[in-house]
């Protein structure tokens, strides 16, 4: 440190008379950059100087590109900030750039491999810094000490030889570029993989490199665009990708939040456009569900042990807590009595403590696990062809996860019992499925023989113009046409099954009528909806139903199994849904602790795929009308399925909206063009979506809503939290500790952006189901609709209404 400081005393006022110019792309000993100076590699792809990150006062040397003056690439001293404009860079005749502040004392500085002969620092085409000597031989280069972002041609991993690690590292703030705790980075342990880290811990983890990608990072896929590389020798570990257009800027960076993408600059809209970004969803967690289990997001519940293996903890497991994960049903013997069990598409194991080889055949692989007491599992080191390489696992497990597409093959190590024991149930399964299927058949040749029959017999009914109480009713469509397509009940059958309708079989009470529990004979659950007299809903809306639903399939959906039109009789049988509805939970205190974080968001997201099935997917574009939470059914698993169509409408594919002057739904739920003005469309379901948001996040009501802080309602609570910079005090104190910040907001943005006053603002539900499970930026929502609740307006919007007591399902008439 004395040479270098005796080094700049000597050049020091040389320096201040030739500063480098904004079009120099090298300094050399006799030169420097002052603050406002620059340097500009040759090409003209990229600029090094001194900034300020966002509002703040401090001073950096850093790089960046020239078509985005704000996207910086590269920090010099990210962790030493200068505090005023008289930062000096220079590099000294060692070899070593220096960055001075106003009273000559050394902020950052570089250093050397070796003594140079003529050094030079030049800001290269690539983005990189480099000092070299006059052979051109690097002495230094800024690739070697990333910060946040990744570059074409940068390499990130180890150096066997000297120990270093090149990783990114991303900003503590966005006006902070010091190191902040989210790390991306090579682990060389056993099998070197990609992992992403918060702190110490492991945050998620992209796997192993398997000659194509890494085996948990799909959106490494062959492209136009990039090359990706990756070496792995007795020297070194690195991964890095180039451009196969030198036209193109690609750049792939760790944000504060711990969110990583990549971006592409896009020149049509001079901006930065995400090409893909880690942490989709809840599988990417590491280790989300434990030991010995895999994660599949397309399954409910997204855990599952592995076959042959068991949960640790049942209890926790049925609460979807998995983290305790599963053990084997039968223990393994070190003897020839093993097998192996083989999974497809999985992201492989953590293999921070298994072993590798490059050239042993999968064959060869497979026996070497076996005269191995210790190993549990094997795989292909490369999947691009046969003798390329064994990977071996010891021990438990951990961090798979199931894909529909990608992934590569593992073979779990299983008890030859345990092998015959999953064979036979295998068969079993076949068999059934050939019963089902042959069953389905005929069930569907008999249904369409009785259905023939019924019609001549309406038919004949017609003609003689006679339709009688006792038989099935013409529920016609307005076209005229017959759009009932649903098995009949006998009334006698229900009778029994419900026990005579008991009291004690009563599940609820709602707008449509009583609802009751009933057991077929074949052993099913049915819930059984019985139209009253007395019901503010009528035939039209037990016709609606059945016409609506009975076209409907999703597995976010109630089924509607069939209908009972017998004796003055109207009901309408559904699949038994054993967690009632959904508003049971959440405004329940103590059911509530039942639904953790994790819980909570499979829900909503859920209810936002069963929704937009209606508004995009299914055969009919239907719009709900009166989605809220007791209309929200939970199944065993809690899956949450949406129920009662008997106020939905369906819609034309070329019509957006529509207008009624009979406004039924329920309050604290309708959006207000349609409550004031009686105007609904798919926007009207959104928003009413978005109350069932916060409400599910808060854990309270929208109507009825108090706070001891103000006089909103829980749409104006959650907006003037939310303008407070304050959201996270409206998330239910019941589970605040088991959500991370990030998802919270998240999905409080998303509920503001759904119950914004003006429907056009609202997006649909398909963004929307994009919003909620990816980290993709959000616009800013709006003001809510219905910002404040008032108990008179409530009923001076009316000339005359019905209501049914509990929810408040309201009929209004000549809406204004």
């Amino acid at each position: 440190m004395e040479a270098i400081n005796h080094l700049l005393v000597c050049y020091f006022f040389f320096s201040l008379l030739r500063t480098s110019t904004s079009q120099d792309s090298t300094i050399t000993p006799n030169q420097s950059i002052s603050d406002g100076g620059t340097l500009v590699s040759a090409d003209g792809s990229f600029q090094l100087g001194f900034f300020s990150p966002g509002n703040s006062k401090s001073r950096y040397v850093g790089i960046w590109y020239m078509l985005s003056s704000e996207t910086i690439v590269w920090v010099a001293n990210r962790n030493a900030p200068l505090h005023d404009h008289s930062g000096i860079l220079t590099v000294t005749g060692d070899g070593v750039l220096v960055l001075l502040n106003s009273t000559n004392g050394i902020v950052w500085s570089s250093n050397a491999s070796r003594p140079p002969e003529n050094p030079v620092a030049q800001l290269l085409d690539t983005g990189n810094l480099v000092v070299k000597d006059g052979n051109g031989d690097f002495l230094w280069q800024s690739f070697d000490y990333p910060c946040d972002t990744h570059l074409p041609g940068m390499e990130l991993g180890w150096n066997f030889v000297t120990g270093q690690g090149r990783f990114l590292t991303s900003w503590k703030s966005t006006e902070d570029p010091a190191q902040g705790e989210f790390s991306i980075r090579i682990d060389p342990r056993g099998l070197p993989q990609m992992v992403f880290m918060e702190g110490a811990r492991i945050k998620a983890r992209a796997g192993s490199w398997n000659g194509l990608r890494f085996t948990g990072y799909l959106e490494l896929r062959t492209n136009p665009v990039f090359e990706f590389q990756f070496v792995l020798n007795e020297k070194e570990v690195y991964y890095g990708f180039k451009l196969l257009n030198n036209s193109v800027f690609s750049r792939y960076v760790v944000k504060p939040s711990g969110v990583s993408q990549r971006l592409n600059w896009v020149d049509r809209t001079h901006s930065w456009e995400i090409f893909s970004t880690s942490q989709a969803d809840q599988c990417e967690n590491y280790g989300f569900c434990g030991a010995n289990a895999t994660c599949n997001i397309n399954n409910s519940p997204v855990c599952a042990c592995l076959e042959g293996f068991l949960p640790n903890s049942p209890k926790d497991w049925d609460l979807a807590d998995w983290a305790a994960g599963c053990s084997r049903r039968t223990l393994l013997e070190c003897n020839d009595t093993n097998g192996f069990q083989k999974y497809t598409r999985v992201k492989l194991p953590d293999t921070s403590s298994s072993w590798f080889n490059k050239t042993l055949t999968l064959k060869e692989c497979k026996g070497l696990c076996l005269k191995n007491c210790s190993c549990t599992a094997y795989a292909d080191f490369d999947v691009r062809g046969e003798g390329s390489g064994c990977v071996l696992w010891f021990g438990s497990l951990v961090d798979i996860r199931e894909y529909a597409t990608g992934g590569q093959d593992l073979y779990i190590r299983m008890p030859i019992s345990e092998l015959d024991h999953l064979e036979k149930k295998r068969r079993f399964s076949k068999k059934k499925l050939v019963a089902i299927i042959v069953g389905s058949a005929l069930l569907v040749v008999g249904m369409a023989i009785i259905g023939l029959v019924l019609y001549i017999w309406k038919k004949k009914l017609r003609n003689q113009g006679t339709t009688k109480r006792s038989h099935k009713k013409d529920y016609d469509n307005e076209d005229g046409k017959e759009d009932m397509e649903l098995p009949i009940f006998d009334l006698t059958a229900i009778d029994n099954a419900t026990n005579s309708f008991s009291n004690n079989n009563k599940l609820g009470e709602g707008g449509f009528g009583p609802v009751y529990k009933g057991i077929l004979l074949d052993g099913r659950d049915i819930a059984v909806k019985r139209l009253s007299k007395s019901s503010g809903q009528g035939l039209n809306e037990f016709k609606n139903e059945i016409i609506l639903i009975a076209k409907l399939q999703h597995r976010n959906l109630v089924k509607l199994l069939g209908c009972c039109i017998q004796e003055n009789e109207n009901m309408l049988i559904y699949e038994y849904m054993p967690n009632k509805s959904l508003d049971s939970f959440i405004f329940d205190h103590a059911k509530s602790k039942l639904l953790n974080w994790h819980r909570r968001i499979h829900i909503i997201r859920g209810v936002a795929k069963g929704l937009l099935y209606l508004h995009e997917d299914s055969r009919l574009r239907i719009i709900h009308r009166d989605l809220k939470a007791s209309n929200i059914l939970l199944d065993n698993d809690m899956n949450p399925k949406i129920s009662d169509f008997g106020l939905a409408r369906s819609f034309g594919g070329d019509q957006d909206e529509s207008k009624t002057n009979l406004i039924v739904g329920t309050y604290g739920y309708m959006s207000p063009e349609y409550a004031v003005h009686g105007h609904y469309s798919v926007k009207s379901d959104v928003f009413s979506f978005g109350v069932l948001i916060l409400e599910i996040v808060s854990g309270k009501k929208n109507r009825g809503f108090y706070h001891k802080g103000n006089h909103l309602n829980l749409l104006g609570h959650a907006w003037k939290l939310w303008m407070e910079d304050k959201p996270m005090e409206l998330i239910d104190s019941l589970v605040g500790d088991m959500c991370t910040l990030s998802t919270v907001l998240r999905h409080i943005h998303v509920g503001l952006l759904c119950v914004q006053q003006r429907p056009e603002d609202r997006p649909n539900m398909s963004f929307v189901v994009q919003m909620l499970s990816s980290e993709s930026k959000l616009p800013k929502p709006n003001q809510p609709g219905f910002f404040t609740d008032s108990p008179k307006a409530d009923s001076s919007s009316t000339k005359g209404g019905t209501y049914s007591g509990n929810e408040i399902t309201v009929t209004l008439f000549e809406a204004r």
